[in-house]
């Protein structure tokens, strides 16, 4: 076991720094990457800056801004100082975002000029230092976004630049930082509407990272494009932290990462891994590869023989894994489920997909596999180090509610003592989660315990299962299956790509259009019903006519549409 105060951020970076010296660690895919000694030396500044402006051991600072390499920076400064990072997702609301600048007491805040309009015309009494990190200049107080806006365009120097505010404080020796402090408190979307503050030490941080990096090789000559906000402690631990622990080098892209901006970023970076929730990949196979497969006869009739199936699966995997730079080692998948008809396609295209499974609340994954050692439906194995409980298990299926142990787990939820003591339960942490264990110890996850629905004779209703019945259908492209007065009900968002150019082809009007999507879903309804237990069928299905909103690792959040009322403008339900 590593010494304790090995365990820390601050201790990564360093060794880091003089082990991978001048290869490269940070930047974006089109630019020239800071090297390990560059990055070190550029936290270090900013380190000394923060100091300089009364930052100390313990102190609140936050990040509000997209990927990029001085995000990494910013995080770096923080933690290796012994401060604490607040990074907040960037879809939140101002208000939301205002919230968590309060309730944090954040005493600084790094920020893009993109998102600086959501923090401009707040007043926050601690809150003393605004960076604008982009070019890590300090923006005066009382500054508004489109001020902001014209000294950039300008050059002023009123934006003067940290390097050289920083020059005279670099010998001074940041606090010493333990493995138990405090390195972020991580403010929760979640799908339930509220967000609580989680917080992680350095040694929670640093745990899962070790453990991550003795289940699956990562080594100094890896390449990762990364896709996921780094506000999310996903991207955060097992894309930055990770990378930067073995010498990888991590390139971002300038814009959220569509197929527009991810192209060109492939073919440059060629990833050697990739950090993934299960919507990119299950987009691409059902875009690309499903259609494909069923539309021309002559591959139907190849795929009915298993000799040639194999040839023709294979070479649509070498394709997808193509399109991805042709250099993938490892495709990481977590967040939430991955569609089965997905899984098993990869499976046998030969993927090298793996999945794993965590909370925020564990920094995040306590579950993995390495490629090619997956199970179908599982969520991988316990990581080194994490124990894992199934509480009160079903007599017959084993399921219970997931219960974890281990270095990885939070210090609690800040502020709220009362919500920290309903998260344990004899020490153990409860996740909200149902799974089970198989007697190889691979954990396979149910659903959540608030959105499992009774049965009229007692029976656990998953509406994953149900979803995942849904989500076969080509014309669909998601769904959320929820209970309504005693009832099942679907909402489904139909691939309106794909039926738009069917109805231009057939140049119908509105009423005819309207008339086959009726069609369309009470044809969904009668093969999903055929296709579930008997208390599993669905009695209403509602068309979900906009996305669903979701979370950061593409959750839906189930409750702005479990309560609804109404349908929507145009839906269509039957």
């Amino acid at each position: 076991m590593e010494h304790k105060n090995e365990l820390t951020i601050p201790a990564i970076l360093a060794k880091s720094a003089e082990l991978y010296e001048n290869r490269n660690a940070l930047g974006f895919y089109d630019s020239p990457a800071l090297s390990y000694r560059q990055l070190k030396d550029k936290t270090d500044q900013i380190a000394a800056f923060l100091a300089d402006r009364g930052i100390v051991h313990g102190d609140r600072v936050a990040i509000l801004s997209e990927n990029s390499p001085h995000w990494g920076v910013a995080y770096l400064a923080v933690t290796s100082m012994g401060a604490v990072a607040v990074p907040i997702l960037t879809d939140f609301s101002p208000t939301e975002i205002h919230h968590v600048l309060r309730h944090s007491e954040a005493k600084a805040v790094f920020v893009s000029e993109k998102l600086y309009g959501k923090i401009d015309e707040a007043s926050f009494d601690q809150l003393k230092t605004r960076i604008l990190i982009d070019d890590f200049s300090v923006i005066k107080p009382d500054t508004s976004k489109d001020k902001l806006r014209r000294l950039i365009a300008e050059g002023s120097h009123e934006l003067r630049k940290i390097k050289a505010m920083a020059l005279k404080w670099l010998g001074r020796i940041p606090s010493q930082v333990q493995s138990e402090d405090l390195a972020s408190i991580i403010y929760t979307s979640g799908t339930t509407g509220h967000s609580k503050g989680v917080m992680l030490t350095h040694g929670n941080l640093v745990s899962d990272v070790l453990a991550t990096t003795r289940l699956v090789d990562v080594n100094c000559e890896d390449r990762l494009l990364s896709l996921l906000p780094l506000a999310h402690v996903y991207e955060c631990t097992l894309g930055l932290i990770t990378s930067l622990m073995k010498g990888a080098s991590v390139s971002y892209v300038h814009k959220p990462p569509t197929a527009a901006v991810l192209l060109p970023a492939l073919r440059a970076v060629q990833p050697t891994f990739v950090l993934s929730v299960p919507l990119i990949i299950e987009k691409m196979v059902r875009a690309k590869v499903f259609p494909a497969l069923r539309g021309k006869a002559l591959i139907r009739m190849a795929c009915a023989v298993p000799a040639l199936r194999k040839m023709v699966i294979r070479k649509a995997g070498a394709k997808i894994r193509a399109a991805f730079g042709g250099k993938l080692n490892m495709f990481c998948i977590g967040g939430a489920a991955l569609a089965p008809d997905v899984e098993d396609f990869l499976i046998e295209a030969g993927f090298p997909y793996c999945i794993g499974y965590g909370l925020t609340e564990t920094a995040p994954l306590v579950t993995g596999t390495k490629p090619f050692e997956t199970r179908p439906r599982s969520a991988g194995r316990p990581l080194e180090g994490v124990e894992i409980r199934i509480a009160d298990p079903d007599p017959k299926t084993g399921e219970g509610e997931i219960q974890l142990r281990g270095p990885m787990i939070m210090k609690g939820y800040y502020k709220d003592p009362e919500k920290t003591a309903e998260a344990f339960s004899d020490g153990w942490l409860k996740t909200g989660d149902l799974g089970c264990l198989d007697a190889d110890g691979f954990l396979y996850i149910k659903g959540r315990s608030k959105n499992v629905i009774i049965g009229p004779s007692g029976e656990n209703i998953y509406p994953k299962v149900i979803e995942s019945v849904i989500n076969r259908t080509d014309s669909v492209q998601e769904s959320l299956v929820f209970e309504e007065q005693g009832r099942l009900v679907a909402r489904i968002h139909l691939n309106y790509e794909a039926l738009d150019a069917f109805f231009s082809e057939k140049k119908w009007s509105a009423s005819q259009i309207r008339e086959h999507i009726r069609r369309l879903l009470e044809d969904i309804k009668a093969k999903v019903n055929e296709g579930v237990a008997s208390f599993s069928r669905l009695s209403r299905v509602i068309e979900q006519t906009e996305p669903f909103e979701k979370t950061p690792t593409q959750k839906i959040k189930r409750y702005l549409y479990v309560e609804r009322t109404i349908d929507g403008e145009g839906a269509i339900s039957v």
